[in-house]
C-alpha cells in the first residue's frame, strides 16, 4: 500500500514599500507573488492565501504591519506553518528587524522560506545568517543606488523646467470614495467600530471599488482613513 505524502500549505507574503507600487496597474506585487507561486509549484508547496503590507517599508518592525498581523491571527487559526516571500529584503530590508522577526516566528513554530534563497531561513546556522546578512546588505546597496538614481533623474528634470510630480493619491483621485469611506468609519454600528474590511465591503456594495472593479484591500482602506485629504487649489 502506497502512502500518501503530505501536502505542505504555506501562505504567501507580499511587501510595497512605496505607495507609488500599489495598484492594479504596477507590477511589484505581481511580479512577487509569480515568484512565490512558481517556486511553491517546484517545491510542490500549495498556497492557501496570500497576504500584502501596501506601503510599509522595509525597516518598519514586523509587528507594526497590519497585513502580516492578520496572517500571523491566520497562521494561528488554521495550523499552516510555512511562510514564503519572495526575497528576504520582502520580508525585512533592515538586517535587524530581519533577524529579530524571523527569530519571532521560529520561535513560535513557523518556517519562513525566501524564493532566492530557499535554505536561507530553515538553517539557522552561523554560515545561513551569514548568507541573510550579505543578502539584505545587497538589498540595501540596491535600494539606496536606486533611490539616488531616481533622485538624480528628478533635479535634472526640475533643473530643466520640467514639472515633477508622484503618483495620485486615491484620496487625490476618488476623494468622494474616501469620504464616504470616513463615513462609514464615523457611524459605528452596535457593539463597535468597523472593521477595514467591513468597510470595504459596505463601500463595494455602493460601487466604490478599484480601478478593475475589485473591492479595496484593507490596507487601501487603512489609508483613506489616515491620510489627510488635500483640498484643493486656488485656480
Amino acid at each position: 500500500m502506497v502512502k500518501s505524502l503530505k501536502i505542505v500549505k504555506a501562505f504567501a507574503y507580499l511587501r510595497t514599500s512605496s505607495a507609488t507600487n500599489i495598484g492594479e496597474d504596477k507590477d511589484s506585487g505581481r511580479r512577487q507573488l509569480q515568484a512565490i507561486q512558481a517556486f511553491a509549484r517546484r517545491a510542490s508547496i500549495e498556497l492557501v492565501a496570500t497576504y500584502h503590507d501596501e506601503a510599509v517599508k522595509g525597516s518598519d518592525p514586523i509587528d507594526t504591519r497590519p497585513g502580516f498581523a492578520e496572517m500571523l491571527e491566520a497562521l494561528e487559526a488554521n495550523g499552516t506553518k510555512t511562510i514564503i516571500v519572495e526575497t528576504a529584503s520582502r520580508f525585512a530590508r533592515d538586517l535587524m528587524v530581519q533577524e529579530v522577526g524571523f527569530a519571532m516566528l521560529k520561535a513560535r513554530g513557523f518556517d519562513l522560506i525566501a524564493t532566492d534563497s530557499p535554505t536561507s531561513f530553515l538553517d539557522d546556522t552561523p554560515t545561513a545568517r551569514l548568507i541573510r546578512q550579505v543578502l539584505g546588505a545587497i538589498s540595501e546597496f540596491e535600494k539606496a543606488m536606486l533611490v539616488a538614481k531616481l533622485r538624480g533623474a528628478r533635479d535634472r528634470k526640475r533643473r530643466s523646467g520640467v514639472k515633477v510630480e508622484g503618483r495620485k493619491s486615491i484620496a487625490e483621485e476618488r476623494p468622494g470614495t474616501v469620504e464616504y469611506a470616513r463615513k462609514l468609519a464615523r457611524a459605528r454600528p452596535k457593539g463597535g467600530k468597523r472593521s477595514l474590511r467591513e468597510i470595504s465591503a459596505a463601500l463595494a456594495e455602493e460601487g466604490h471599488l478599484t480601478q478593475t472593479g475589485k473591492p479595496y484591500a484593507p490596507t487601501a482602506v487603512k489609508l483613506m482613513l489616515t491620510r489627510p485629504l488635500r483640498s484643493p487649489k486656488s485656480i
